[in-house]
């Protein structure tokens, strides 16, 4: 009777801190947000990755405090999924999960209502949980909300952050909304400003009235060079649609050229017409157009980070054959080589060598990749391949 009463002790013992803990479930996507409708409660999840030190350290000394536990498994539906595998790629892709830990909560529709990041201590994560469950964030779908018209400002900032990546479009939305709705009073911020710009692609956009009335507020965050600069781009947007032959797969460059210098200057023209070929030309693997552009646009190539020649002289790698061309794109990348090397541009030069014939720096240079990749944990495949090719 003893040995029974002190195993039930142990085992009440055992289950008595398990409780402690966040109780996660092991549920598919699909059934955590069914559940959490029924409950009426929020969704949590855990979105880590098995490598991930900070992840690890939550579980170790966060995820396990009664305090936590007693919150989170009382409001929430709780789950961890491994953003790298199965299900959880299609949850990263669907929130815009890049970093981990990242905390994602989830109304009973399945939509975001708020996502942090990074290691948090016990305090601050209940206190981070304790304000999002609040019954706002349970009213039901954020975008049958939107559609009834909901114009609180906190709601429609809460859907232009959350949205941002996941749902352009609705995010876009809740901002004309909520710049539409602002009182010519009301102080303009640099939250406001950082919203409105990331949120305006065009002169057509209603929020261009906005950008326009509200200049003398947002020159008080953004230098007026800037701003001037930053309507060039919006005004040009606009020719570079008309001046785009999707038939043909072209840029009409006399027609943009003819428009676009008389709103912005000569020198503005060329360089948004330069910029523009060289997007929509690798973008529509047009590589013989992406050819010329590059060699026009990076003629002065000291004017350029080296970064940004590198990944030229990558895709000159892959697609160009042109003797005199790879020559230029070798240029490139050893100013990205000089800066330091790494796996990735001492490929690159390896690649255009061997394309230009010269075998002995190809060799050099992929072994070189190859050795630093190994080093860093990277993936040296491309090098090792690379010099399997090479006699």
């Amino acid at each position: 009777m003893k040995n029974i009463i002190s195993g039930l002790f142990i085992f009440i013992t055992i289950f008595g801190f398990a409780q402690d803990e966040i109780q996660f479930q092991d549920l598919p996507f699909k059934d955590l947000v069914a559940k959490a409708k029924e409950e009426n409660k929020l969704v949590f999840i855990d979105a880590y990755a098995a490598w991930c030190g900070p992840c690890k350290m939550m579980e170790k000394n966060v995820f396990n405090k009664k305090s936590v536990g007693d919150f989170y498994n009382k409001n929430f539906v709780n789950a961890r999924i491994d953003m790298e595998k199965g299900e959880g790629r299609e949850v990263a892709q669907k929130f815009g999960v890049r970093s981990y830990p990242t905390y994602l909560f989830l109304n009973g529709d399945g939509e975001l209502v708020s996502q942090n990041y990074g290691y948090m201590e016990e305090g601050i994560f209940l206190a981070m949980a304790q304000d999002i469950n609040s019954p706002n964030n349970k009213k039901g779908s954020l975008k049958e909300r939107f559609a009834k018209g909901e114009k609180d400002k906190d709601f429609l900032i809460n859907i232009m952050k959350l949205n941002s990546s996941a749902d352009y479009e609705f995010a876009k939305q809740a901002s004309e909304r909520y710049f539409s709705n602002r009182k010519k009073t009301d102080e303009f911020t640099k939250d406001d400003v950082g919203l409105l710009l990331y949120f305006l692609k065009s002169t057509e956009d209603l929020n261009y009235k906005t950008f326009v009335s509200q200049k003398a507020d947002i020159i008080k965050f953004l230098p007026e060079e800037n701003y001037k600069e930053f309507n060039n781009q919006l005004v040009l947007a606009k020719v570079v649609q008309e001046s785009i032959d999707e038939k043909a797969k072209k840029i009409n460059d006399d027609y943009f050229l003819k428009t676009a210098e008389p709103l912005v200057g000569k020198e503005a023209a060329i360089l948004k017409l330069n910029q523009t070929k060289l997007a929509y030309y690798e973008q529509n693997a047009n590589f013989l157009e992406y050819e010329k552009a590059a060699l026009e646009y990076y003629k002065n190539a000291d004017s350029f980070e080296p970064n940004e020649l590198l990944k030229a002289a990558w895709i000159f790698s892959d697609n160009i054959k042109t003797q005199s061309s790879l020559k230029k794109a070798a240029e490139w990348a050893e100013k990205s080589v000089m800066r330091g090397e790494t796996p990735e541009n001492t490929y690159i030069l390896a690649k255009i060598y061997y394309n230009l014939g010269s075998k002995d720096l190809a060799k050099n240079f992929a072994e070189l990749s190859k050795n630093m990749a190994l080093q860093s944990g990277k993936d040296a495949n491309l090098a090792t391949e690379l010099l399997s090719k090479i006699k």
